[in-house]
């Protein structure tokens, strides 16, 4: 780990901090300060997550956030959810923010931690400043009306997540497990999830289509990032999982 970064899990952050597991991290601006799985901030020994995904670094008196990694998009939102980017491989995006929370998915885990600056210039809601041409860009995104159903497949696949308390990491389940989750016949899921990603994608979401308009293979671990970053879904809606829909199906 880096001489030049130090971290602590008591004490408040001081300019740029980063919180992941209850312990602060604070970079350095004299050195760029890594994130990944051989890393100055380790998030996991998953070996599906890079050694080094990403980078916080001081540049022309901002921090900026740097996604290093070669296949790792990676999901950010302030913490209202009002305004969100995806960050893809190779692209950097600057820390405007007084807080951001940043999520993304290695292997079956999807992991969250939140980025705490004091220095931010940008500190009024809406749409967000203008990302620097490099970056996938941000955007804000209205509400999607969603059926009960459809509002309970997204709580299915968003529940480790909603009861571990956005701590860490979180195991993204499988189609056959939130289906099981649901008492629904797998068909059903299958069927309502992709009614679901296509709703969202006409929507703007990204990340839910891969190459030639197909549904992306990765897209429920998509799902849960968006629903928990713009606050589709939360803890209190965890009792709609046992509610029943018999008209939907």
């Amino acid at each position: 780990m880096s001489t030049d970064a130090e971290h602590t899990a008591e004490g408040a952050p001081t300019e740029l901090a980063i919180e992941f597991c209850g312990e602060w991290f604070h970079p350095s601006r004299t050195a760029p300060f890594s994130i990944g799985r051989d890393a100055d901030l380790v998030i996991d020994t998953n070996p599906y997550l890079h050694r080094r995904l990403l980078v916080v670094e001081a540049e022309r008196d901002l921090w900026w956030l740097a996604n290093t990694g070669r296949s790792i998009s990676v999901a950010l939102a302030t913490a209202d959810g009002a305004y969100q980017a995806m960050l893809g491989p190779g692209t950097r995006v600057p820390l405007v923010f007084p807080e951001l929370i940043v999520m993304f998915t290695a292997g079956a885990y999807t992991y969250e931690f939140t980025i705490r600056n004091s220095a931010a210039r940008f500190t009024g809601r809406g749409p967000g400043p203008v990302a620097d041409d490099d970056t996938d860009g941000g955007t804000t995104i209205g509400a999607v009306p969603l059926t009960l159903s459809q509002k309970q497949l997204l709580i299915a696949l968003c529940e480790p997540t909603l009861r571990g308390g956005m701590m860490g990491s979180s195991q993204v389940p499988s189609s056959a497990a939130a289906a099981q989750r649901l008492g629904w016949p797998l068909t059903t899921f299958n069927r309502k999830l992709d009614n679901v990603c296509d709703k969202f994608d006409r929507e703007g979401v990204q990340g839910l289509r891969a190459g030639g308009g197909k549904l992306a293979t990765n897209r429920r671990a998509r799902l849960v990032e968006h629903a928990i970053l713009s606050r589709l879904v939360t803890a209190a809606d965890l009792p709609l999982l046992d509610e029943t829909t018999p008209a939907e199906r």
